[in-house]
C-alpha cells in the first residue's frame, strides 16, 4: 500500500498545495498559531514566503516559525499586531505546488485521492471519492454514489489498491461497513 502525505487541500486551478490553516493569534506581537496540514510541520521554519488566503492568495514573506505543541506558530513580516493576526484567522496558508515536499516512490497527496472512482473487490462501484476527513486515527473517505454519502475508514483492511493511472481505488467492505 502507498504511504499518504497529508494535505488536505489542494486549489488545482491556481496550482497551490494547503500546508495549513490559521487558527488565531498567538500574543500582541502579530502572531498567529497555525494547525499543519502537513506531514512535515518543520517546512514552516524553512519557508522563506508563503501564500495567504484561498480565494486570491497573496505571498507574505515569513519572519520566524517554530513548532509548538503540534501547531506551528508563525510570524509574518506583514503582521505586526494582534488585530492584523486576528484579521487571518480561518485563512489558508498555502505553497505552489512546485515546491511541495519531495514525495518518495509510492507516496501520494490525500488531495489526490478526491475524485477517485471507488470499487468494491466485488465489482460494485460505490461511488466518487469527494472528500477527506483527517482523524486523529485514521483519515475518513468520503463517497458520493447511488447509496449516498459513505464513509469509509482509510485502514489496510478497507483500501486494497489505489491507481491513479485508471483513476479507480479498489476497497474490501469490512461487515457492517454500509447497510
Amino acid at each position: 500500500m502507498k504511504k499518504k502525505q497529508r494535505a488536505s487541500s489542494n486549489f488545482d486551478d491556481l496550482g497551490f498545495i494547503v500546508i495549513g490553516v490559521v487558527t488565531k493569534p498567538h500574543g500582541v506581537r502579530g502572531e498567529v498559531r497555525v494547525k499543519p496540514h502537513t506531514d512535515e510541520p518543520a517546512r514552516f521554519t524553512w519557508l522563506e514566503q508563503v501564500y495567504v488566503g484561498a480565494d486570491d492568495p497573496q505571498p507574505m514573506a515569513v519572519e520566524q516559525a517554530r513548532v509548538h505543541q503540534n501547531m506551528v506558530l508563525l510570524k509574518l513580516t506583514a503582521v505586526s499586531n494582534r488585530v492584523e493576526a486576528e484579521a487571518l484567522r480561518g485563512e489558508w496558508l498555502m505553497v505552489p505546488e512546485a515546491e511541495a515536499l519531495p514525495l518518495e516512490e509510492g507516496e501520494y497527496f490525500l488531495f489526490q485521492l478526491e475524485g477517485l472512482t471507488v470499487l468494491t473487490t466485488e465489482g460494485e462501484t460505490l461511488g466518487i471519492l469527494t472528500s477527506i476527513i483527517e482523524t486523529g486515527a485514521n483519515n475518513v473517505f468520503v463517497v458520493q454514489g447511488d447509496r449516498g454519502e459513505l464513509l469509509l475508514p482509510d485502514i489496510d483492511d478497507v483500501v486494497q489498491e489505489i491507481d491513479f493511472d485508471n483513476g479507480r481505488m479498489l476497497v474490501t467492505l469490512l461487515p457492517g461497513l454500509i447497510q
